[in-house]
């Protein structure tokens, strides 16, 4: 037989039989068998040795001296540290009132003596068993219990966030994006009593005119993930407007996905900043020019000539004053923009020759520079604003030229998509396929230049955000010219995204729906 003493046994077992020669047996043959073995033959002696270090199973003599096996068997039932080590019962006692009283007693088991090796062994490893299992039931259980408690106190911490938190939130069913539970900052902002409100749609409670929009996000979560932070006009009961930051996540409820809506009232905010802007655009658009005719005069030498030093300080001025001017026009053109006071003038465009004459706008800068201007245009026409579609190909161009080093190649290209994912002029979000859409037109733009981080690729078209802080010094850019790109191209209902890998270039994406009419 292998050393049992190099393993681990398999069980610890004590034997408590007042007859030498039984324990002797049962000893031998159970440490043979790979069981650790603790043999007694007094009761008292059995019941300090469990309590000491609980055995995982004990054989019980019922009649010994001073104390026998029943008693023996109460006591340790009514011992918490030994309550639950099963007990087989071995004796010479077979009358049917003696086993009815051991299980009475707490007993598991009971054999007959004379015993037979292999039926102790099979009863032994059978109770073995059961207790094996009633401890990981009993540690799964325990387990289970706690991360109940978890949960609990976890969902009464976040009732208690939801029903205090001072931003609106909002839970709703993905399916049919239907109001299940709002807090009192919900309410309060949008004017609805509870009873309004829960158990009713988006679509019924008519909240504005992106109420379209919030119900497809909330009909998608399942594929897009969460949003964080997008702007959303909010409709209250009485008719008032609002502007909000709206995140959306999945979250899951008994089963049921959900979607856990909070809001953050900007209405003001957007206001006094609307008003900001609006007042410093125009006051200094006027100094602004009069400070360019002022330079350009010195410039041309009306007011005498100056030295090389001051020719040099004058180009400065006049670049940074050009720069200013951009940067106040490009302001008031994404407000006007997005307050709808600018409206595309659509009509029929060749898009092979919007591609060639951004291309040729571009062509001095590209020259400057030492760069090659690669031009792909397709021969198609689409309905658009040619204007506004102009100034997005060149602000793309010029950007993909000024990030890229002499020798460099910069490409524009002009294909069909198959693609579905552009934004409807009710949603600012897409995620779903529809075969009645029509084909799109995917124009590229591709440059080897530095490329672009990718925690900056989603926040480079918000405003005044640049991948380089110093690149409106260096580069002569405002921050705004992405911004105002995404938002001509979201007004002709396409989508614009960048892919870039740092050190190797970028790629601009324009999608763009090919509508044939203007009724379309």
């Amino acid at each position: 037989m292998p050393n049992q003493s190099l393993t681990s046994p398999k069980a610890d077992i004590l034997v408590i039989d007042d007859t030498p020669e039984n324990l002797n047996l049962l000893s031998a043959m159970l440490t043979e068998q790979g069981y650790k073995v603790r043999s007694v033959t007094k009761g008292s002696t059995g019941l300090r040795g469990a309590n000491a270090v609980p055995p995982d199973l004990i054989l019980l003599d019922v009649n010994m001296p001073q104390m026998n096996g029943y008693e023996v068997c109460q006591q340790l039932k009514i011992n918490d540290r030994t309550r639950e080590i099963p007990v087989i019962f071995i004796s010479a006692l077979g009358d049917v009132l003696d086993k009815v009283k051991a299980f009475a007693v707490g007993g598991v088991d009971y054999i007959t003596k004379p015993f037979q090796l292999e039926e102790v062994l099979a009863r032994i490893e059978n109770h073995l068993m059961i207790r094996q299992l009633q401890k990981q039931l009993q540690a799964q259980n325990e387990r289970l219990q706690q991360e109940i408690r978890d949960r609990t106190k976890a969902e009464e911490k976040f009732a208690k966030v939801f029903r205090s938190s001072p931003n609106p939130i909002a839970i709703a069913t993905v399916a049919e994006a239907c109001f299940i539970d709002v807090n009192p900052s919900f309410l309060k902002m949008s004017g609805y009593s509870p009873e309004e409100v829960i158990e009713h749609t988006f679509a019924e409670l008519d909240l504005g005119k992106d109420t379209v929009a919030i119900t497809q996000i909330i009909q998608c979560l399942p594929d897009i993930g969460s949003i964080y932070n997008q702007e959303f006009e909010f409709s209250t009961k009485s008719g008032e407007v609002k502007t909000t930051l709206i995140s959306i996540e999945l979250i899951d409820l008994a089963g049921v996905p959900c979607a856990l809506l909070i809001a953050n009232d900007i209405t003001e905010r957007k206001r006094l900043e609307n008003e900001f802007i609006s007042l410093v655009s125009h006051e200094l658009r006027t100094p602004l020019t009069s400070t360019m005719g002022a330079l350009d005069l010195l410039g041309a030498g009306q007011l005498g000539t100056l030295t090389a030093q001051g020719q040099k300080i004058l180009s400065i001025a006049t670049n940074n004053t050009e720069r200013l001017i951009r940067l106040v026009n490009d302001i008031l053109d994404l407000e006007r923009m997005k307050s709808g006071k600018i409206f595309m003038r659509k009509a029929k465009c060749n898009v092979a020759e919007l591609l060639i004459t951004a291309t040729e706008a571009m062509q001095a800068m590209a020259d400057k520079l030492q760069v090659k201007l690669i031009v792909n245009p397709l021969a198609i026409e689409i309905w658009a604003d040619p204007d506004r579609l102009l100034q997005t190909l060149t602000n793309l161009l010029s950007n993909a030229i000024k990030f890229s080093e002499a020798g460099d190649t910069v490409w524009i290209s002009a294909t069909l998509s198959e693609s579905q994912g552009v934004e409807s002029e009710e949603n600012h979000h897409f995620c779903t396929k529809d075969s009645s859409l029509p084909n799109y037109l995917l124009i590229t733009i591709q440059d080897q230049g530095r490329g672009i981080p990718e925690d900056k690729l989603q926040i480079i078209f918000e405003r005044f955000q640049q991948v380089d802080a110093s690149d409106s010094r260096n580069k002569g850019g405002t921050g705004l010219g992405l911004a105002i790109c995404r938002n001509i191209v979201q007004q002709h209902h396409g989508k614009i995204w960048v892919e870039s890998v740092l050190g190797e270039g970028s790629t601009f994406y324009v999608i763009l729906p090919l509508i044939s009419s203007k009724s379309t």
